[in-house]
């Protein structure tokens, strides 16, 4: 099993996924352990949706997608890898760097960032 002193490293590369979209999204937390961002004010829900964030764990490094949650669909087609790091209906637990992985977490993020300014923000 990797050791935690690998969990800065999966920390920043899972936060390097969500910083592109810090320029359109609000940083609610940026620490060395979470990083965490909202999306902006919804006049359909009546207040900021949560977007994503990765935090450091006791056991692992964790990746909070929201738009997964808000549209199953997206879900269709990811790999089984990808697929055995979720944990619920929005997160997926890293314990390594594993970049095929991350990058695509990255593509998934993407998508669910498109679909969700589209839907809600539109």
């Amino acid at each position: 099993m990797p050791a935690q002193t690998e969990f800065p490293a999966v920390f920043e590369s899972l936060k390097s996924i969500l910083q592109p979209y810090a320029k359109k999204l609000t940083v609610k937390n940026d620490t060395k352990s979470v990083y965490y961002l909202d999306g902006p004010y919804s006049e359909k829900w009546k207040k900021e949706l949560y977007f994503a964030s990765t935090h450091i764990k006791k056991n692992y490094v964790s990746f909070y997608l929201m738009p997964v949650y808000m549209y199953l669909d997206l879900l269709k087609g990811i790999s089984p890898e990808l697929k055995k790091h979720m944990q619920g209906k929005s997160c997926f637990n890293f314990k390594k760097v594993e970049k095929g992985l991350f990058e695509e977490l990255s593509q998934l993020t993407k998508k669910g960032f498109e679909r969700m300014m589209r839907e809600e923000y539109s």
